[in-house]
């Protein structure tokens, strides 16, 4: 798989392997299914401790990007309709809150558009 950890970097180890587990299967060089090394395989691989790998791979089961089979492992999971269904849910939140809060549909939109140009520039 060919991971890489920085120790000079400023972003932790568990950062910076989740990061780069997260990218690769974003772009589709880890394709859905793609069978994951186990926690200490990857430690030893990496140099790091088992809890270092295990504290990405949990932050990435919670971000929907890989999923444990129990006995059977861990695999990339099909992130983006994880995230597709991460977005809606975060988005129909929004709209519930901001109506509860009086505001009408154009001023939701607007603090939308504000929002993801502030993030998106």
């Amino acid at each position: 798989m060919n991971l890489t950890i920085d120790p000079g970097a400023s972003a932790a180890p568990y950062e910076q392997l989740r990061a780069q587990i997260a990218e690769r299967a974003r772009s589709g060089e880890l394709p859905v299914g793609y069978r994951l090394p186990t926690v200490r395989a990857l430690a030893g691989e990496l140099g790091l401790a088992a809890n270092t790998v295990a504290k990405a791979y949990r932050t990435l089961e919670a971000d929907g990007v890989i999923e444990t089979r129990g006995r059977h492992g861990t695999f990339v999971a099909a992130a983006r309709d994880a995230a597709t269904r991460e977005a809606a849910a975060a988005a129909r939140a929004y709209a519930e809150r901001v109506s509860r809060l009086g505001l009408d549909r154009d001023a939701a939109l607007g603090q939308v558009a504000e929002a993801v140009r502030a993030v998106y520039g």
